[in-house]
């Protein structure tokens, strides 16, 4: 049953706007682009390219998608709808926030470097940063409006069709962070 946000500015709303900018300023201090090495801003990045997490948008922003989409399912289903829904959107955009903080520390990126596909990786810029996590937020919004089955058609269309057509998804990404696997490595290349 698709659930409304508030009408009026809710508190964890409020709180969750604060998120991006801290977000941003925390990524700085950790020397991140605030843009691409290019100068330039763009709206899609190709998966081959130099500007591959560094623009508004690119193959992996589908699977920040998915990530809303799960927040959405586990927090409500952990906490049995007991908690408000503009609760739950900000303990999924706080997740969200510190997984792209992390996801930008030397560690994680090496361990992406050592995949397949992210041989060059050097880190998002922070505009790719903010995007993803409003990416996110997009999924959340989805899972919240949509019946059930239209969020988990959703979730599995986005999964199969990022196998498909790149080799990388959600499930591969943890796979290859905890335990990278040469099989799939050689298939991913």
């Amino acid at each position: 049953m698709p659930e409304r946000f508030p009408a009026r500015p809710h508190p964890y709303l409020l709180a969750t706007l604060f998120l991006l900018p801290l977000t941003a300023t925390i990524e700085y201090s950790m020397h991140r682009l605030p843009i691409s090495q290019s100068h330039r801003i763009t709206l899609w990045a190709t998966i081959n390219s130099t500007e591959l997490s560094q623009q508004i948008a690119d193959a992996y922003s589908f699977s920040h998608i998915i990530h809303g989409l799960a927040f959405y399912a586990i927090l409500r289903l952990a906490t049995r709808r007991r908690i408000s829904l503009p609760l739950c959107f900000f303990l999924a955009m706080l997740t969200e926030c510190s997984w792209e903080i992390l996801e930008n520390t030397p560690m994680i990126i090496e361990r992406y470097r050592r995949s397949a596909l992210a041989a060059g990786y050097y880190g998002d810029s922070i505009l790719n940063s903010l995007c993803d996590i409003l990416f996110a937020a997009l999924g959340f919004y989805i899972a919240a409006k949509l019946p059930i089955w239209t969020s988990i058609a959703l979730f599995l269309s986005i999964v199969l069709t990022l196998a498909l057509t790149i080799r990388v998804n959600l499930a591969l990404n943890i796979l290859n962070l905890n335990h990278p696997l040469e099989y799939i490595r050689r298939w991913q290349t």
